[in-house]
């Protein structure tokens, strides 16, 4: 019941976010979203079906290979954001999505404490870091062609100087999630 209502507030929150973005420019952040849910699906339909991982207990979607749901949701929502609100210059969108892989990784392993998901043995968390880091990256390439910068919100530069709120949002997910990785790492091998 605790799984099934997480998975339906992701889906809700996910749902929420993508279509107060689209409605800053709907025919622009539309395309980005309907591109980023259908790469998202078809990666992950041919990740399951070459049992890289799987979702054994799928508990919105029944029988459903994939969370068709969560994936056209939670992905779409984080590639919108990021167009939206990542930096102008490459030198912070790094660190901004080095945030957002780093919290969509830690969703993975939450959600890889449960009976929703599942690694196959060819599969770890560094392919999943890697892969995500790659989606993440190409999208904010190809939105940054689709989405003209007065439909962007750029957080600030200066944002992520010491002591400002993004550097400190920043270190806190940074370094709280790779704490939590080192008690993931021991625990499991260990």
């Amino acid at each position: 019941m605790i799984l099934k209502g997480m998975v339906l507030l992701l889906i809700l929150a996910g749902a929420l976010g993508c279509l107060v973005i689209i409605r800053t420019d709907w025919k622009r952040y539309g395309f980005l979203y309907l591109a980023s849910a259908v790469s998202a699906n078809v990666l992950c339909y041919a990740f399951v079906s070459s049992g890289f991982y799987s979702y054994p207990n799928n508990v919105l979607h029944g029988d459903a290979l994939i969370p068709y749901g969560l994936v056209s949701t939670v992905f779409p929502f984080l590639v919108l954001s990021g167009v939206r609100y990542s930096p102008e210059k490459w030198i912070w969108k790094i660190p901004f999505y080095w945030a957002v892989v780093h919290l969509g990784v830690l969703g993975e392993v939450i959600l890889r404490q449960t009976s929703f998901f599942v690694f196959g043995p060819e599969w770890d968390l560094w392919d999943s870091y890697t892969l995500w880091w790659l989606f993440y990256l190409l999208f904010e390439l190809l939105g940054g062609k689709i989405v003209p910068d007065n439909v962007r919100r750029p957080i600030n530069a200066s944002s992520f100087r010491y002591g400002k709120w993004a550097w400190i949002v920043l270190h806190i997910i940074v370094i709280s999630t790779i704490f939590l990785a080192g008690i993931y790492v021991g625990k499991t091998v260990f």
